[in-house]
């Protein structure tokens, strides 16, 4: 009988957590840490990333700092070839520019394309080719509900998100028979700094909360069971998917038009 008192366990595995300065990235970065993952955890801020470094510490876990902008595809290369073998990868960085398709500038779509679906992609790259070699490894993505359904002012961020779940589709087949596994994050609304102009706004914060099944925003820590899952042997035969966690937001039929 499998020993699955023992199926999260992460022992002796390496996770390197993208975005780990703040938000969804630090709670998955303690998350992995709680179950014996060694975390090397990344942020453009440095600052942020060190904070996490040291609530893990506190809390008995092993994690070490790298601060590097994943814009740069040097800074990737360097920072993933300085890090070594990881057994874990976990990108969560996005940013969004919230205005109607019509209203983008080309500034505007390269910024969003930039970080979200083209530093994405370095990171897969970087990650992707070590592990195919040694035969093993998870790669989880933040994606998002906007890889699915949509709402006016979210149009290149949408796109981006689901980008970035056809990428990891994509590299899961091509992965797959390297037992390499890859799966995309969708979260709902969550607190975080990138909805942190939202929550200012009570009206709009509430009709967002209204919107889910469970009539609330989600923590960052309720993110971080789905990033434990896929990082495990608990998701061993699970790749190539988008994992919902969104509150029941895309099985409730209804709108809202926010404020642009």
């Amino acid at each position: 009988m499998p020993n699955y008192s023992s199926m999260f366990d992460l022992t002796g595995r390496t996770a390197w957590v993208v975005g780990g300065g703040s938000g969804i990235g630090r709670a998955s970065a303690e998350a992995l840490a709680a179950f014996g993952a060694r975390v090397v955890v990344s942020d453009v801020n440095a600052e942020g990333a060190g904070e996490t470094v040291k609530l893990i510490a506190e809390a008995g876990g092993s994690a070490e700092a790298r601060a590097f902008d994943m814009r740069r595809s040097d800074d990737v290369s360097a920072a993933a070839a300085a890090i070594g073998p990881v057994d874990v990868l976990v990108s969560t960085p996005s940013i969004n520019v919230r205005k109607p398709l019509l209203d983008y500038t080309d500034e505007e779509f390269d910024r969003v394309i930039e970080l979200n679906l083209k530093g994405t992609f370095r990171l897969l790259r970087a990650v992707g080719r070590g592990m195919a070699e040694r035969g093993r490894g998870s790669i989880i993505t933040f994606a998002s509900i906007r890889a699915q359904v949509v709402e006016p002012g979210q149009g290149v961020y949408a796109a981006t998100k689901a980008g970035t779940l056809q990428m990891c589709r994509a590299l899961a087949a091509e992965l797959g028979p390297r037992g390499v596994r890859v799966n995309a994050i969708g979260p709902g609304v969550v607190e975080t700094p990138l909805t942190a102009p939202i929550k200012s706004k009570p009206e709009w914060y509430n009709a967002y909360a209204s919107k889910n099944a469970l009539g609330r925003w989600a923590q960052p820590a309720e993110m971080a069971g789905a990033v434990v899952f896929l990082a495990s042997d608990a998701g061993s035969y699970v790749t190539g998917t988008l994992l919902l966690v969104d509150g029941g937001w895309t099985a409730v039929d209804g709108r809202f038009t926010p404020p642009l």
